[in-house]
């Protein structure tokens, strides 16, 4: 079992991970009609704000309560109701999903109680905007359990409860924040090639796709999965999970709405691709399609164009937990060997089946001191420097990549995916490997050759 080692410093050095907050904005962003509001300072709200933008290339449309030094002693709830009322009225979203920071909860507030003096006191202004809470202070935590929270908050509170009635082709998809719009969008042509009608939650491949509407401006998210149909999830036969941190969601729209769910911790490779197909295949008695085959056939023929490459070399990774894992996995069953393995918290699960002899809970200065030696850093765009000192070259992923266009729309999960992964990893390890030197190639060259001065045995 691998072992994971505890952060030991007291400060972090070129911080690794990204806050739990922003984890719940992201997955709210998928949520059509819908709007994060950060209950806490405005500082919390833009160092967010400017991530998710530099991330992205989108406008973000991100609130704040605006909490000051009087209402951070005196209590945040007249900053709450002076936010959600102005929002309706400014914008009437269909969703105002509210996060909560370190400010106020060191201050120990009472949140949930407040929201629901809130909508009891303005029921009728309100009407017609759901308001969810994720509790998500920034002092533990990252990313990953930012987003568990969300989700998990979103379907408690919108989800109508008891079961319902099945639909036969519908299925529920919960997605890792891992996976990029362009994987999601995959995943949902996927599952539509079988005739099955997916509802993913949350869906950022149409509010953060890179599309712009028509003719107006939307103060709000402009896609993403609708209201009504995260009240109607009940009504699947199924849930996928992708990624162990959708457990805890997936676990509670089956306690709400009795909905049973498979859990695939990673769709990157063959057997994970293989399983989710034949899942797929059972739900809808279909075979897969033709496209479906060929896809996988292609892959079939990158992973034997492609081993040459990962054979021997040794990767360092620094990611959250299941994007830690799914890379990892892919790795080495590559060939490769994970030389260096650094994630954000070590309260995962997955952790204890990252194929490597241990993790490290730390930062990228941690990263830097375990890489020396390995052939390729993995890790988001705050490596660069790493990489640099290091001599090392850095494959870019997770959040937030913000030197480069495009990470969004790279597919990495899947057949296509994955096939797509290897090419790009392989052809990185081509561009820096090094063209051999007629000295290098000289078998006599750095021989010890004799010492002229010293007599040999015959002269003697």
């Amino acid at each position: 079992m691998t072992r994971i080692l505890p952060q030991t410093k007291s400060a972090a050095v070129n911080p690794l991970k990204s806050s739990q907050p922003l984890g719940a904005a992201l997955a709210f962003l998928g949520v059509s009609g819908a709007i994060p509001l950060f209950h806490g300072s405005q500082g919390c709200t833009s160092f967010a704000l400017v991530l998710l933008v530099r991330h992205f290339k989108e406008a973000v449309p991100l609130q704040t309560t605006a909490m000051d030094e009087v209402a951070t002693i005196l209590g945040g709830i007249d900053n709450l109701e002076e936010a959600i009322l102005n929002l309706k009225t400014r914008t009437n979203p269909k969703l105002i999903g509210v996060c909560t920071t370190a400010l106020v909860e060191i201050r120990g507030e009472d949140f949930a109680t407040d929201l629901s003096n809130i909508k009891v006191k303005r029921a009728n202004e309100l009407a017609g905007t759901e308001i969810v809470l994720a509790t998500t202070p920034d002092f533990e935590g990252a990313i990953e359990e930012g987003w568990t929270k969300a989700v998990t908050a979103i379907v408690e509170r919108i989800t109508w409860h008891g079961e319902q009635a099945r639909q036969s082709k519908k299925i529920v998809i919960l997605p890792g924040w891992n996976l990029t719009v362009a994987d999601i969008e995959h995943l949902r042509e996927t599952v539509e090639s079988f005739g099955l009608k997916p509802v993913i939650l949350p869906d950022l491949s149409s509010s953060l796709d890179g599309t712009v509407p028509d003719d107006r401006w939307v103060s709000t998210t402009y896609g993403g999965t609708r209201v009504e149909e995260i009240q109607q999830l009940g009504t699947a036969v199924q849930c996928i999970a992708i990624g162990e941190h959708m457990r805890g969601p997936a676990e509670m729209l089956q306690k709400l709405t009795g909905v049973p769910y498979a859990l695939f911790q990673t769709l990157t490779g063959l057997k994970g691709a293989d399983r989710f197909v034949s899942l797929l295949s059972a739900i809808s008695g279909a075979p897969a399609p033709a496209k479906i085959r060929r896809r996988r056939a292609q892959l079939q023929d990158a992973l034997l164009d492609g081993h040459f490459h990962y054979s021997g070399k040794k990767i360092a990774i620094a990611a959250e937990p299941d994007q830690l894992y799914q890379l990892a996995t892919f790795f080495t069953g590559m060939g490769a060997e994970i030389s260096a393995a650094v994630t954000t918290t070590g309260t995962s699960k997955i952790l204890e089946k990252v194929p490597a002899d241990a993790v490290q809970v730390g930062d990228l200065g941690d990263l830097e001191g375990l890489a020396a030696g390995a052939d390729l850093l993995v890790t988001h765009s705050h490596g660069r420097q790493a990489s640099d000192r290091l001599g090392i070259p850095l494959m870019r992923v997770g959040f937030p990549i913000f030197d480069r266009l495009g990470s969004q729309h790279k597919l990495t999960t899947l057949y296509q995916g994955t096939r797509d992964l290897i090419f790009d990893v392989a052809n990185i390890f081509q561009t820096d490997q090094k063209a051999p030197t007629p000295q290098s190639l000289d078998p006599f060259r750095n021989r010890d050759m004799p010492d002229e001065r010293r007599p040999s045995p015959i002269d003697r």
